[in-house]
């Protein structure tokens, strides 16, 4: 494994990233030493089957065992680990093997998930098919599904073995699931590299139409943040990984509110929550209002949603009763990742949930 990118993930059980354009047309190369007993099992995202793991099956030297599972938010549940678990105990999968997941985020979270508790643990391979789980979910190990309490209450921290991240894939993508996955991109920026936020403002419009440089620049300059974050904190101890969640704790209640539905993607929930945590750090007086404004404004440019109006028409109390389900709450407390401008993000333990949902009536208003 010589080509593309290599990004070292150094945690408790150490792996590669492999960031290469045109990847899984080295599958057999690549994915063959993780098949185990002349067979490979393959966990797919039903939108993913004719597109690639078709090309997959193709190229491999062994046997696959495909898992469709449906596509969509709502495949993160009981019902579908249920019977991931189960169909895997069916096909007697050994530990030694790796099960791969082919999809977006769901199917990583979900086949990570399975990975972590079947047999106590199996081996698994990412490799993600969206631009949000290139840049965000395939890298970091953690693994979970949703419950009606909350987004991803339920899971486990289970390394992967190897992520391959092909960047021609996102050719396959509507733009509005590239747009989705683009506002994790700009999260990175917007946590501690203001010339990386520089960089999305100029090059926004060229990754968005397909331009393949921008988007392996992208990627890259995204994995190798979340590697060094999560390599400092795996397990979100000491705070530092707590900063990879900016945007999240608002963009979560924006999409409990929606029945994590396609009303609102997962990447559309965190773009409009960074917005709303920059306002609301302008609020406090802790950000520039010019600095709130740029995110505004390049969120919205990117086709990005910047708040709650247009999608829900929830109060500020409805929302904040999401919120107090985070599974960072401690103490009671639930913190917000806040930031003191663009490149400044910072975990806030002191934020009064009441005082939250105060802001967020007028912030929709």
């Amino acid at each position: 494994m010589t080509a593309g990118t290599v990004v070292r993930v150094e945690t408790g059980h150490p792996y590669d990233v492999l960031i290469e354009a045109g990847a899984l047309s080295r599958a057999a190369e690549i994915l063959t030493p993780f098949a185990g007993n002349g067979r490979l099992v393959v966990v797919a995202d039903a939108h993913v089957v004719d597109p690639h793991l078709a090309r997959i099956e193709a190229a491999l030297p062994v046997r696959v065992e495909r898992i469709v599972i449906p596509a969509g938010e709502p495949s993160k549940s009981w019902q579908q680990l249920e019977a991931l678990c189960d169909r895997l105990l069916q096909l007697e999968i050994e530990r030694g093997e790796a099960i791969v997941a082919l999809g977006g985020g769901v199917i990583g979270d979900l086949t990570g998930f399975a990975a972590a508790i079947v047999k106590r643990g199996c081996r698994f391979v990412q490799v993600p098919t969206t631009l949000l789980a290139q840049v965000d979910s395939s890298v970091g190990g953690k693994t979970a599904i949703n419950t009606g309490a909350g987004k991803n209450l339920i899971g486990a921290f289970h390394q992967p073995d190897l992520v391959v991240i092909d960047p021609h894939v996102l050719d396959t993508l509507g733009a509005r699931e590239v747009r989705a996955g683009y506002a994790e991109v700009v999260k990175y920026g917007l946590i501690d590299d203001p010339a990386f936020f520089d960089w999305c403002e100029a090059n926004v419009a060229a990754l968005l139409a397909g331009d393949q440089a921008a988007r392996i620049h992208a990627i890259a300059t995204s994995v190798a943040a979340k590697a060094r974050i999560v390599s400092a904190d795996e397990r979100e101890m000491t705070g530092t990984r707590a900063l990879l969640n900016l945007g999240h704790t608002f963009g979560h209640a924006l999409e409990a509110e929606t029945g994590f539905s396609d009303r609102l993607l997962h990447g559309e929930a965190v773009a409009a929550g960074m917005a709303i945590a920059m306002r609301y750090s302008v609020a406090k007086g802790l950000c520039p209002t010019e600095d709130s404004a740029r995110v505004d404004a390049h969120l919205a440019a990117a086709g990005l949603p910047i708040g709650a109006r247009g999608i829900i028409n929830a109060s500020g109390a409805t929302l904040a009763a999401h919120m107090a389900h985070d599974k960072k709450r401690s103490g009671g407390t639930v913190p917000f990742l806040l930031s003191r401008g663009i490149g400044k993000a910072f975990l806030a333990k002191d934020v009064s949930l009441d005082e939250v949902a105060e802001f967020l009536d007028a912030d929709a208003s």
